[in-house]
């Protein structure tokens, strides 16, 4: 029985937020999303991977729903999150289509929505971010809590490996659940810093792992170099297994199993050159399944298309919570609890994708750490992709470092091809300036490496691809379409003591340019 003071609390929160349903813990489901942090969407067994052993990701997906068609919006850590826990396509999120930003409190985040209504929530590790969060509404610079909601990140273990971190995410959980009231529905936000690098180089000598069997993308040259980077990439996919199958375990001795949804994906795929940051397959296409005991049909692939931020207002109509206005994603509760497999929706049969400025180190002419506009379409055979700034480098300067690639062997190796090496246009396939047009067939070119924008024979594709993609970007109000993209170099990055040390300028205030800039707008 419920008591006095949790039925008060519930009525409460009814009366004065207008969004609450006065339902228990066992009409409302609990709802756990476990993020990776640079996890590729190939790199999970059940989704083709013959060398990561990931039974946690794989158990969920044959007790529940494999998306074969999700997307993360724009391909970078805190683009990709703003877009999943405020509901709204990257473009639209002004400074926070960015990586890094001043990330204002204009938006609303579905964990403190359904606060409101009842849910206590949490998370662990890795919530939104990299970023300043500058909350207005309480009274200081920086906002003691996420995005993702209130912070659990005291159990901590040492970890197997360097570049591991020390927060024990599942002991975390674990922590939370047994602060959690038995009849106070929760939303916990599970975000595992791992495999992000660095990685602890050749780990997996340690590991006895078989370099033979690593699978290397058409888009590498095939050498020890690259295949040990890559199985150093994929012991740190298994360390973030290893607390999915933790977490199921509390969660089950909970007794709280049979009602919560459980959504795992990752933010973008992993980080390595022409993955992480880039508006190609691998870097965008993320892994995402569900579980939901009694509710979701066990052992289901479903391949309608779902994005980012369709994820907000799907978990809103879970929670049976009221859907903001602000949120512009599709909810995908339909494809969650249908019966079938395959396409649910004959109108989900493609997304949209594009990016701004990820990390800084990128200039044009005067301007300092400006953008790399891309937008894209997908669909269930082509990706179309839109380059508004072919003559600037979509991976930054290379005088800088191409920052926009992190640090690591792989990147080590390709950066240092000369041009009289036969294995040159690997460098420029991962480095080198892009066309404005770039067309690929993802049946027959899955990695991305044959650019058909100038076949003539997919002219009439070409057109009509960028004619859907410009309607709908039009449509969303996309300044970058609109002629008013030039706003994006202008959002300040956060990070300004490292741009004063790259830019040699110790006087550099991306926050003063930026305050310029509107005024000269008015």
């Amino acid at each position: 029985m419920k008591s006095f003071l949790s039925r008060f609390k519930q009525a409460t929160c009814a009366i004065f937020a207008g969004l609450c349903v006065t339902l228990s813990a066992e009409q409302r489901p609990n709802i756990l999303m476990i993020i990776a942090d640079d996890a590729s969407r190939d790199s999970f067994g059940i989704y083709g991977s013959k060398t990561a052993q990931t039974p946690g990701f794989d158990e969920i997906a044959k007790k529940g729903v494999i998306f074969t068609q999700a997307y993360n919006c724009n391909p970078k850590c805190a683009p990709s999150r703003a877009c999943l826990l405020t509901g709204r396509y990257s473009w639209q999120l002004e400074e926070a289509c960015n990586h890094s930003p001043f990330l204002s409190d204009q938006w609303k985040f579905y964990p403190f929505l359904l606060e409101k209504t009842g849910y206590r929530i949490g998370y662990t590790g890795k919530g939104w971010g990299p970023g300043i969060w500058k909350g207005k509404n309480v009274g200081r610079e920086l906002h003691l809590d996420n995005p993702a909601g209130h912070p659990f990140n005291s159990v901590t273990l040492k970890p197997p490996y360097k570049g591991i971190s020390k927060i024990d995410y599942a002991g975390n959980f674990e922590q939370f659940l047994k602060t959690t009231p038995q009849d106070q529905p929760f939303c916990f936000w599970m975000g595992v810093k791992e495999p992000h690098r660095k990685y602890q180089r050749n780990s997996w000598k340690r590991e006895g792992r078989d370099l033979s069997k690593i699978s290397v993308p058409s888009y590498y040259p095939d050498n020890e170099t690259i295949r040990g980077d890559l199985a150093d990439y994929e012991i740190e996919v298994e360390w973030f297994d290893k607390h999915i199958v933790r977490a199921m375990k509390y969660l089950e001795a909970a007794g709280k199993l049979q009602n919560t949804l459980i959504l795992v994906t990752s933010d973008h795929g992993m980080p390595f050159p022409r993955v992480k940051g880039q508006v190609y397959d691998d870097g965008f296409r993320v892994p995402f399944i569900a579980r939901w005991d009694g509710k979701i049909k066990p052992n289901r692939k479903v391949t309608d298309f779902v994005t980012f931020p369709d994820f907000a207002p799907t978990l809103m109509e879970i929670a049976q919570a009221k859907t903001p206005p602000q949120m512009t994603g599709a909810s995908f509760v339909t494809q969650l609890l249908s019966d079938k497999s395959g396409r649910i929706d004959p109108k989900r049969n493609h997304t949209l994708l594009g990016k701004e400025r990820h990390d800084i180190g990128r200039t044009d002419d005067e301007l300092l750490s400006v953008s790399y506009p891309v937008r894209a379409i997908r669909n269930d055979r082509f990706l179309y992709v839109r380059n508004f700034t072919p003559h600037r480098w979509p991976t930054g300067n290379p005088e800088l470092g191409w920052r926009n690639t992190d640090g690591g062997p792989t990147k080590d190796y390709l950066t240092a091809l000369q041009k009289d090496s036969p294995e040159y246009h690997f460098y420029q396939m991962n480095f080198g300036k892009r066309p404005a047009e770039e067309l690929y067939d993802i049946t027959a070119d899955p990695d991305c490496v044959k650019n058909l924008a100038g076949d003539t024979a997919q002219a009439e594709t070409l057109k009509s691809l960028w004619q859907q993609l410009e309607s709908a970007l039009k449509a969303q109000g996309d300044p970058r379409v609109l002629g008013k993209g030039d706003i994006f170099d202008y959002y300040p990055n956060s990070n300004i003591k490292n741009q004063r040390k790259i830019y040699k300028k110790p006087d550099y205030d991306p926050i003063k340019i930026f305050e310029e800039y509107q005024r000269a707008k008015k």
